[in-house]
């Protein structure tokens, strides 16, 4: 009798182990899979002093002891000497670099003949697009360049002094980008979402320029400029960001130096026809 007993309850525990499921199964089953979040890599923004920027060019200077100081290298040295008590490298490099952005922007208009919106416009907005990426940039960009154009036209019929005017004119261009970053989560644009405000200033900052060089211009004139304004800031955007360029001017700040000065000179020097000009008197070079 006992044995009978013992075996119908082993035999019930069997059947019981084999229908209900583990504990395991049960949680894997009640439990949806973890969904894996792909997080983009973040850009490398060298107008920033973020730990991986500053290790990168300070990783530059560590694996090129520099030399005893000479007369050739005295600038190399004072730079090392700033960087170790403080002073941010991707600073350092972003000064080192404008000069060479502003030879570029002169050299594209009297070497080429691009004219673009003078020298200061491009130059900093290279830099803005170093800071925000080149897709936000130029969204950013033309929403002042529109709101800016189209808050000029309807404020020239109150004929108001120039001061209060621009400053309706900032008002709609800063309400303009706050739209834009309120738009930005619906139309699924977090890296616009992140910027930092520094960025967005200078550029709304520039809009008194943008409209003083409009002025007295055609639209199609109007448009020509802007767009050669932003081809040039492009390409210096992307001349910032070269990583070899980098290391260069921080190794060799003397080299960049008077490179820079030479090509300043000869521009200046310079009074030739410029290259889209060769295309322009195609006809009377003949």
């Amino acid at each position: 009798m006992f044995f009978s007993c013992f075996a119908v309850s082993e035999t019930l525990a069997v059947a019981k182990k084999e229908a209900s499921p583990s504990a395991a199964a049960v949680i894997q089953e009640a439990t949806p899979a973890a969904e894996v979040t792909v997080i983009p890599e973040k850009k490398t923004d060298i107008t920033v002093a973020t730990p991986e920027i500053k290790d990168k060019l300070e990783r530059y200077l560590a694996e090129y002891p520099s030399k005893p100081l000479t007369v050739t290298n005295f600038l190399q040295h004072g730079i090392r000497q700033t960087i170790k008590k403080g002073v941010p490298a991707n600073t350092v490099v972003l000064i080192l670099l404008f000069p060479l952005v502003a030879a570029i922007i002169a050299a594209s208009r009297h070497i080429i003949g691009i004219r673009g919106l003078g020298i200061f416009l491009p130059a900093v907005l290279s830099v803005v697009f170093v800071a925000t990426g080149i897709v936000e940039g130029l969204l950013l960009f033309l929403t002042i360049i529109l709101v800016a154009s189209g808050a000029k036209s309807l404020i020239k019929i109150l004929k108001l002094q120039y001061l209060p005017r621009m400053a309706l004119v900032l008002c709609f261009v800063s309400f303009g980008v706050l739209g834009l970053l309120m738009l930005a989560p619906v139309l699924n644009l977090n890296s616009l979402i992140s910027l930092s405000i520094f960025p967005i200033l200078i550029l709304i900052l520039l809009t008194d320029s943008f409209i003083s060089f409009q002025e007295g211009m055609s639209f199609k004139e109007a448009v020509r400029m802007i767009l050669e304004t932003l081809g040039t800031a492009l390409v210096c955007s992307i001349v910032l960001q070269l990583d070899f360029l980098q290391k260069f001017v921080l190794l060799n700040p003397e080299i960049t130096v008077l490179g820079v000065v030479i090509l300043d000179i000869f521009m200046g020097k310079y009074v030739g026809l410029r290259l889209l000009e060769y295309k322009k008197f195609k006809e009377i070079l003949k």
